[in-house]
């Protein structure tokens, strides 16, 4: 459900340069890049287990062995 969000005039202007520099297709997404970079929170959490190790070369043979 949208919701309005209230900024000054200067922060819209710097939003809206954002928005085109990260070719944004909305505000919400521009927002939502930001959030995610002051968080360091990656484009996609694909293999982001914390306590996951790397795949070893023995690993990857097993894997593939049908």
């Amino acid at each position: 459900m949208p919701a309005t969000v209230e900024v000054k005039r200067n922060t819209a202007k710097i939003l809206e340069e954002l928005k085109k520099k990260y070719h944004a297709r909305s505000m919400d997404e521009t927002l939502r890049h930001l959030i995610n970079k002051a968080e360091n929170i990656p484009e996609t959490m694909f293999g982001a287990h914390p306590k996951m190790t790397p795949f070893s070369p023995k690993d990857e043979s097993e894997f593939h062995e049908l």
